[in-house]
């Protein structure tokens, strides 16, 4: 079995600002594994330096590291080669990468949607909501119009930028009462600047904060003062050690590269909804690979909350293979992860 890795940098239509500075371009590994019969698997890494503190070549040392591993690899089944690759891995992007590749290979080799591997009944389709990037209160109204006339019942802003609460009233006054909004801090708050700012919010409709402080015990501080005023998740902190098991949050959001591979995403949604959390997915702006994953394992988790995976889109050199058809994405029906 042969590993192929490609670098490629993607380009945002627009600067995309966050709590953890502003995205001009993402740089991801594709990943290709192909077996002896020329059967191919494709995954991605995409580590994101200024988010997750994980740059692009620690990323690629570890996943071209289980070349040999891939190399002696065609005669064994795809399962061990997934557990030979996770311990040579300790990077979650890396791991992730090679996971979503060999998942990828098993289920075209079986002629069937990946999803339909994962789970005996997966959704036939993936509730997505849309990302509104600017900052201005404008702009980001027009932006969230568009969407609600695109079919979206769920748009996402970010928050700790700015005049937040301006933003927030312009967007909900674009969309009206029929669609949610959600928020994301990304931990740029501490937990009595999230109280207050949150409070402060409310009025508005969250439909639910992402990290509204850093670190799980902060989170549950936040949740508890709020008493439900706005519901929290988990989104950064859910991958802190034990953090899933807790129940600080009322809802918690996975991503594949963050947890490491689609089978431990699959274990850690088990975990969250043990403990009495809604799950949903997202991706840290993911190329094609990323996102496929990530509505694969949507899909045979059955996620019923809007995911972040509907954000090609805001990328001006990819063409996007899984677009939103009235704020649903379609399952692909394809072999595998659905793409060429």
């Amino acid at each position: 079995m042969r590993l192929e890795v490609e670098p490629r940098r993607l380009r945002f239509r627009a600067p995309l600002a966050t709590a953890f500075g502003t995205l001009e371009e993402r740089e991801i590994l594709a990943v290709t594994v192909r077996d002896r019969d020329g059967v191919v698997g494709v995954g991605e890494a995409a580590p994101l330096q200024a988010y997750d503190g994980v740059g692009l070549a620690a990323v690629r040392a570890q996943v071209e590291g289980c070349a040999d591993v891939l190399g002696a690899g065609d005669d064994q089944p795809l399962a061990a080669l997934r557990a030979a690759c996770r311990g040579r891995c300790p990077l979650p992007q890396a791991r992730a990468a090679l996971d979503v590749a060999l998942w990828d290979l098993e289920a075209r080799r079986r002629g069937l949607p990946l999803a339909s591997v994962l789970a005996q009944r997966p959704a036939e389709a993936v509730v997505v909501n849309a990302t509104i990037g600017a900052t201005d209160p404008e702009a980001a109204a027009r932006a969230a119009a568009e969407a609600a006339g695109a079919g979206f019942r769920c748009v996402k802003v970010k928050v700790g930028l700015g005049d937040d609460a301006g933003r927030l009233a312009a967007v909900r006054a674009a969309v009206g009462d029929r669609v949610a909004i959600r928020i994301d801090a990304n931990g740029a708050w501490s937990v009595d600047e999230a109280v207050t700012a949150l409070r402060a919010l409310a009025p508005t409709g969250i439909e639910l904060c992402e990290e509204p402080a850093r670190g799980g015990a902060a989170i549950r501080a936040v949740r508890a003062a709020l008493a439900g005023a706005v519901p929290v998740a988990l989104d950064e902190s859910a991958r802190e050690p034990g953090a899933l098991a807790t129940g600080a949050a009322d809802a918690v959001c996975l991503k594949v590269a963050g947890c490491g591979g689609i089978g431990d995403l699959l274990r850690d949604a088990a975990t969250a909804r043990a403990a009495g959390a809604d799950v949903y997915l997202a991706s840290t702006f993911d190329g094609p690979a990323g996102i496929a994953g990530g509505l694969h394992a949507a899909a045979a988790l059955r996620v019923a909350r809007p995911s972040g995976l509907a954000t090609l889109a805001l990328f001006e050199d990819v063409e996007d293979p899984f677009p939103p058809v009235d704020g649903v994405i379609p399952l692909p029906r394809a072999p595998g992860l659905g793409l060429p």
